[in-house]
């Protein structure tokens, strides 16, 4: 059976800057840090579309304005973070950040994030004819995690 695979990336020059911190983590990561996040998606298909395309990269769109409301000059911040409070005060009360909360914070829990919105994203647009396949999350050139389907 043939395969065909295409790669969208938003890379890091993008600007999608978020700050975070790992509470958990033993090294400087337990602190607020950021970067300017890249994504990087992989899709596959057996069967081409009508142009002979994969997928429509102009379908991207809604994707980067989702990873840009989630990750871009944004504040991720764990709900499990022994910091809350304080944390919270940053954007409900003293207006300094745009805040988004998740269950688990880091690059792999990212990656996982914007799968799963992608991945029903491009269900519903291929009636489920293109399977997303990774997303892979950079923090710069040297450090990135990547989420797969199985």
């Amino acid at each position: 059976m043939k395969t065909f695979q295409v790669i969208k990336t938003f890379g890091t020059e993008r600007g999608f800057s978020c700050a975070f911190r790992q509470w958990k983590a033993d090294s400087d990561c337990k602190y607020i840090h950021g970067y300017s996040l890249g994504f990087r998606f992989t899709l596959e298909t057996s069967e081409l579309d009508d142009k002979s395309w994969v997928y429509d990269f102009g379908g991207f769109g809604v994707i980067q304005e989702w990873i840009k409301n989630h990750f871009d000059h944004t504040l991720v911040i764990a709900r499990d973070d022994p910091k809350l409070k304080e944390l919270e005060r940053l954007g409900e009360e003293l207006g300094l950040a745009k805040i988004i909360y998740m269950d688990e914070v880091g690059c792999e829990k990212f990656a996982e994030l914007t799968h799963n919105f992608a991945s029903n994203f491009i269900d519903e647009q291929t009636n489920q004819r293109v399977k997303l396949i990774s997303v892979e999350v950079f923090e710069h050139g040297a450090n990135s995690a990547v989420f797969k389907s199985i």
